[in-house]
């Protein structure tokens, strides 16, 4: 199951959170400042950071910005007061992903938090490291390691990379990656997909240009195999 991050400083709603989660199944990590939650979000791999705004020692914003700054692209659901609402923008500039504001309902967090996994794929089975021939694949980080050398993913290579390992040995239709991914069903003859695809494999692939791990499926799409 997910791990989440609870960065909130008000005890009493930190531990009604994690209890709540913990419930459902979740493995939470509770912060109470601004410090411990960057720290708890760099070093324990949590799959989704609820972060409260008004934080002690580091606000909700700073701690925003040094999460993305290092590169990691999970979900970042903020967690406002109403006289707070005009740092929701700032919040969403610096790379968040959601926010709720306070009070709010356990139903509904719980829901965006669904949500939030549910783009991601986290919580589905996929692991954090992926190891793909010679290539250690970091979904958090969105870092390819291969052979000494360290490749950055893209926002786009990384999802389709996802939606490609969920479907393992399947093939996977452009139009329902172009759909999913981009939002742009009904465009089969862009070349969006597939100039992504080309990026990907040479960051992945020993050879890119007889690839044995991101196949082609003639006139339909890709297929990843193991």
């Amino acid at each position: 199951m997910a791990r989440i991050l609870i960065a909130e400083d008000e005890a009493d709603m930190a531990m009604g959170l994690r209890d709540n989660l913990q419930f459902e199944g979740y493995d939470v990590v509770v912060a109470s400042d601004g410090q411990a939650a960057l720290k708890a979000a760099l070093e324990q791999s949590p799959d989704i950071v609820l972060l409260d705004i008004m934080m002690p020692k580091m606000d909700g914003l700073e701690v925003c910005r040094r999460i993305r700054d290092a590169g990691f692209t999970i979900p970042i659901l903020m967690l406002t007061a109403k006289s707070q609402e005009i740092d929701v923008v700032r919040g969403l500039e610096m790379g968040a992903d959601d926010y709720v504001t306070k009070p709010f309902s356990v139903r509904e967090l719980l829901a965006r938090i669904k949500a939030a996994l549910r783009r991601t794929g986290a919580g589905k089975g996929l692991s954090r490291l992926l190891t793909i021939g010679d290539a250690t694949v970091d979904l958090v980080k969105g870092r390819v390691d291969r052979k000494g050398e360290t490749f950055a993913l893209g926002h786009f290579e990384l999802e389709i990379l996802k939606m490609l390992v969920e479907n393992a040995e399947k093939p996977v239709e452009r139009n329902k990656l172009l759909d999913v991914i981009w939002g742009l069903e009904g465009f089969p003859a862009t070349r969006t997909v597939d100039n992504h695809i080309v990026s990907l494999r040479r960051k992945i692939e020993p050879d890119p240009k007889h690839p044995r791990h991101i196949v082609t499926v003639h006139s339909i799409g890709y297929r990843f195999v193991p």
